[in-house]
């Protein structure tokens, strides 16, 4: 199973909202934009899609309406997990029934699974598609994450478990990912602070938040980064490194909304509790930094 078109910059898109509802045309026009400035691939229903405040109607309705939007002009990855598995299993067949190009499973949250039951829980979903599957760790978010052995075995047992979005904030263990795990599995940066330095240890991109507003900006860095010119990289990440810490002053993805609405990419910036808008410092610092883009 072909990898490689997984490599690069793939934007977590928001879901932009018009009072309680979707906001669809907004949504289709970031995905113009975002295709418009040569990211690699977008993902539907990830945690920048504020998905766990989505009714499963408007997930069902979002996904498809981000694939049929992009026509197969690149990858659409759908983001299908769940802390519980039988719903997770569900997803994962409703997003290949879509048309999904990929699958993106999180691993399962608050209840806290041994690593043993993270093996068995993602062999579940394995069994269930023929979809590939980049696994999803993010220990701040879920805390646990899944172990280098489990990941091998995983990949031992299904050749279509094809990567991970490492969002564990470690450099050293991209590096011992990319030592132990065969090379046709695909590390992305599940940070945008961390792509560069992810990069250098063996990742292959990014599964992008800032992207959402500057596409063209971090397909640059990330490309000349796997193209190994890294001054040009190191440079273009010094430059946005501002951006990159601000859209995180508060939790995501309620910067990058009010970044977007500043920025006229989106009607406004709402976002549906329990998340709020930015207190006021804080939508202070941000703006200041988006005078520099």
């Amino acid at each position: 199973m072909d990898s490689k078109k997984f490599y690069g910059t793939h934007t977590a898109l928001v879901t932009p909202f018009k009072k309680e509802a979707v906001h669809f045309d907004d949504l289709a026009n970031l995905i113009e934009f975002q295709i418009a400035n040569k990211v690699q691939g977008v993902v539907a229903l990830g945690t920048t899609a504020e998905t766990p405040t989505l009714t499963p109607e408007e997930r069902e309705q979002v996904a498809p309406f981000v694939i049929r939007q992009v026509k197969g002009r690149i990858p659409v990855i759908v983001g299908t997990g769940s802390a519980c598995t039988t719903s997770a299993v569900k997803k994962a067949q409703l997003a290949e029934k879509w048309g999904a190009d990929a699958i993106l499973v999180v691993t399962p949250y608050y209840n806290k699974p041994s690593q043993e039951g993270l093996f068995l829980h993602f062999s579940e979903i394995a069994k269930a598609t023929r979809k590939p599957i980049i696994l999803y760790s993010i220990p701040g978010r879920c805390n646990i994450e899944i172990s280098i052995e489990i990941l091998k075995r995983l990949r031992d047992h299904y050749d279509h478990i094809i990567g991970i979005k490492e969002a564990g904030g470690a450099c050293n263990r991209v590096t011992q990912m990319a030592k132990e795990m065969d090379s046709n599995f695909v590390i992305l940066s599940g940070d945008d602070a961390l792509t560069l330095p992810f990069i250098a240890s063996g990742a292959k991109g990014v599964i992008s938040v800032a992207s959402n507003l500057i596409p063209a900006e971090v397909v640059a860095m990330v490309n000349a980064a796997l193209a190994n010119d890294l001054e040009t990289a190191a440079e273009l990440n010094r430059n946005l490194y501002p951006l990159f810490k601000a859209l995180f002053l508060e939790t995501n993805p309620v910067p990058i909304k009010h970044a977007l609405f500043k920025k006229q990419k989106i009607s406004n910036n709402s976002v549906r509790l329990p998340l709020c808008d930015m207190q006021p410092s804080n939508t202070k610092a941000l703006e200041k930094v988006l005078q520099l883009f």
